[in-house]
């Protein structure tokens, strides 16, 4: 894997770890403000257990290089099923992380989609998917003939 995947991979690391700290410590309320309000747990269970998910992810980004592209495709899911909050928080109109006006929320939602991105590149998750694909292709074609 080239140097840039990798500085990109452990960047991502870095930023999921400085997140996961964020929801337990310093912007635990920013955080709360984004849970939505249809989801059927304690709101503060969802930031605690978000935050635990985000370092722990985080740090398998970081550290856990062997299985990178099996990390790559869980932080993207996790991405995916934390968007809901982004929605909830553009919806609701609510301030946090400084996004105090609709374009602001509105350019975050933007973002999420980079960052499933960013996680699928920077551990060749998304290579390792099309190559399997090519591969599983001329085997069905080998087999056929």
């Amino acid at each position: 894997m080239g140097i840039v995947r990798t500085l990109a991979r452990w960047l991502l690391g870095a930023v999921l770890t400085f997140a996961g700290v964020g929801h337990l410590t310093f912007a635990r309320q920013s955080f709360v403000a984004q849970v939505p309000q249809w989801l059927p747990l304690p709101v503060d269970v969802v930031v605690v257990a978000s935050g635990v998910v985000e370092i722990l992810l985080g740090l398998s980004l970081i550290l856990l290089a062997r299985y990178r592209v099996a990390v790559g495709w869980i932080v993207a899911v996790f991405f995916v099923a934390v968007f809901p909050g982004n929605i909830e928080q553009f919806v609701r109109g609510t301030d946090a992380f400084g996004l105090d006006s609709d374009l602001a929320r509105g350019v975050r939602l933007v973002f999420q989609p980079l960052l499933v991105i960013w996680a699928l590149w920077s551990t060749g998750a998304w290579r390792a998917w099309r190559t399997s694909r090519r591969s599983s292709s001329t085997e069905s074609g080998i087999e056929a003939a």
